[in-house]
């Protein structure tokens, strides 16, 4: 009974080096992510921000414009004009809100609650993931496109997972998998994904500004962003439900 317990303790030791390491190369990763990024002095730097472009529906048929403002430490606000309409939705800190002139101003369902909670979180949740309950396990290598990539298990302390595709050349995001509702606007979630693509400047950062969203292997959403306003200090008021 001795030499087996001597042995599970062996095992446990051995498995514990495995997980610390398994852990510092998820840490490798990420630093490798935000120095490509920029830096993090220059991540830390940022209060705010605030991203502009056009956005297809693709199996609508549909063009508009899309404006993502955030603030820290929770802040965001989401702004679409299309087919003569101007739909915003936020999320304050505190509760997320929709305006869509076909129903009204109304508090937001409680799942897409939780990803605008999410979404809210700016550099400081890449930067210190752990004061936000987010944590990082590599799960190996594949392929996006032509792009050999580290592969990032996030996962979040709302039970929320991510899986997240790093180009191991460039230390940039190539692909981000995740469950998101459901464009139908069913309230149910599905498996999606994003691919982020041509990477520029913006002082000092390196920013995506093509963003394609994929959903049952078709393309239903291309964002591509054409200005980027960074901390321009909205009020907090911007955020909250008119």
């Amino acid at each position: 009974m001795k030499k087996i317990f001597i042995a599970g303790v062996v095992l446990a030791l051995l498995a514990g080096s495995a997980l610390n390491a398994g852990a510092q190369e998820a840490k490798d990763v990420l630093a490798k992510m935000i120095a490509a990024q920029g830096g993090a002095k220059a991540l830390e730097a940022i209060k705010d921000a605030a991203i502009s472009g056009t956005l297809e529906m693709i199996q609508m048929g549909m063009n508009g414009t899309i404006t993502i403002t955030k603030k820290d430490p929770n802040m965001i606000r989401i702004d679409i004009e299309i087919a003569g309409m101007l739909i915003s939705q936020g999320y304050d800190g505190v509760k997320g809100w929709l305006v869509n002139p076909q129903v009204g101003t109304t508090d937001m369902p409680e799942l897409q609650e939780k990803s605008m909670r999410r979404q809210a979180l700016g550099p400081q949740a890449t930067l210190y993931p752990e004061k936000f309950g987010i944590t990082h396990e590599l799960k190996g290598r594949e392929k996006v496109g032509d792009k050999d990539c580290y592969v990032l298990l996030q996962s979040f302390k709302d039970g929320h997972n991510a899986t997240i595709y790093v180009d191991a050349a460039t230390g940039l995001i190539a692909k981000v998998r995740s469950k998101v509702l459901d464009s139908t606007g069913s309230g149910e979630e599905v498996e999606s994904e994003s691919i982020y693509d041509d990477y520029k400047n913006e002082n000092g950062l390196m920013l995506a500004h093509k963003m394609t969203t994929y959903q049952g292997g078709a393309a239903i959403m291309e964002m591509t962003f054409t200005s980027v306003t960074v901390n321009a200090n909205p009020p907090d008021s911007f955020f909250k439900m008119k």
